[in-house]
């Protein structure tokens, strides 16, 4: 008899996994359709020895402390800051959109001032914003917005920003000064072994059990549990009963060069005549030294493996009564990108799930005080 059944190994059902078997001492059985653990962030050592993620790139990012520190047990991090060009009129230049982006474009030599000005002056005036179209047109305006998003959004996501949420571009800032970090949270660093070992090291409890290329479905049935913690497509768990949600995807097309350098940069962008939306040069962000060197393309479409939640209207209404089916499910809970249908950073699945498990503690083991082990541990020590 197991405590709890964990349905998925990525992110989402690890961190529950860990959290029930090191703080609730419970016995936990996790298994994953696939055949490793780590969910979409798993990386391994191709042919030639160069350390790829094979489900594109996967850059740790977050504001949060207790995110950080809690990850920060099952790994050593490797400071990094990730960078990206956009291949933009025969160019390369920084994005998100900044001060070297706009002088380097036009050819003029503006100041941070001059160009919050120059910027505004291009901006269309909305009344309201709705969309992802919106937002980009009321900060940049319509000539930039068809340079670096409009293309890019109907690749990436199937269909045009005037038909997207505006949370999708709502994600990307706009700059005045030369700063050309994608991201500019405070702390940002790469697992020093890669995510695969922390999750390695993450599930090595003897509570824990690790079942792979296991359906679920299957599964049910051949194993005692009480309850059930589901991280995988939620619309799935019901066998579709209000349609599907739909999903973005990618194909990955992954190539080896003899050089040790492909590209100046992490990442490239390519927003507009590409079939691929950006190419990544993985030793950039894992830090490894080798005499070649390894890049994945990736071609987004609308078959393969769940990656992206598409955030439209009616795609949240769908989801809307999934969640409210949910509620009725007694000792089932749902957390992660999948399982809430949200389109999630790294650190936003971690947050998700740390709380849910803080939830779950408070309602069923209420000795355990959640500032420790039985009143000795530290929850995220």
């Amino acid at each position: 008899m197991f405590d709890y059944l964990i349905v998925g190994a990525g992110f989402a059902g690890s961190v529950m996994a860990e959290r029930l078997a090191t703080v609730a001492n419970k016995k936990v059985l996790i298994i994953d359709k696939r055949d490793h653990i780590g969910g979409n962030t798993y990386d391994y050592y191709n042919h030639d020895g160069i350390l790829v993620h094979k489900y594109g790139p996967h850059i740790f990012h977050t504001n949060s402390k207790e995110v950080f520190d809690y990850l920060g047990q099952f790994t050593q991090w490797r400071p990094y800051e990730h960078r990206v060009l956009g291949s933009v009129d025969g160019q390369l230049v920084p994005i998100p959109i900044n001060l070297d982006t706009i002088n380097k474009l036009y050819g003029m030599n503006l100041c941070s001032d001059e160009v919050e000005a120059f910027l505004a002056s291009k901006a269309v005036k909305l009344g309201q914003i709705r969309t992802s179209e919106d937002v980009v047109l009321s900060k940049v305006g319509k000539e930039l917005y068809e340079k670096f998003f409009r293309s890019y959004t109907r690749k990436q996501w199937g269909i045009d920003p005037s038909e997207l949420d505006a949370s999708v571009t709502a994600r990307i800032p706009t700059r005045t000064n030369r700063d050309n970090r994608y991201f500019t949270d405070t702390y940002q660093a790469m697992p020093l072994h890669g995510y695969t070992e922390m999750f390695r090291k993450m599930l090595s409890h003897p509570n824990i059990k690790i079942m792979l290329n296991a359906d679920y479905k299957e599964i049910t049935s051949m194993v005692a549990y009480k309850e059930l913690i589901f991280t995988g497509p939620i619309d799935s768990y019901f066998d579709y009963c209000y349609g599907k949600l739909p999903y973005r995807s990618i194909d990955f097309k992954f190539e080896t060069y003899d050089q040790e350098q492909f590209q100046p940069t992490g990442t490239v962008n390519y927003p507009n005549e590409h079939p691929y939306t950006r190419i990544t040069e993985f030793k950039y962000l894992t830090g490894q030294k080798h005499s070649k060197t390894s890049v994945v393309y990736e071609y987004p479409t609308e078959h393969g493996d769940p990656y992206y939640p598409i955030p439209r209207p009616e795609n949240a209404e769908i989801y809307k009564k999934y969640q409210l089916l949910a509620a009725t499910q007694a000792k089932v809970h749902f957390t992660g990108r999948l399982g809430t249908y949200r389109y999630y950073n790294m650190d936003q699945v971690v947050a998700q799930s740390l709380t849910l498990f803080k939830k779950l503690i408070a309602e069923h083991s209420p000795e355990i005080h959640l500032n420790g082990h039985r009143k000795t541990t530290s929850i995220t020590s």
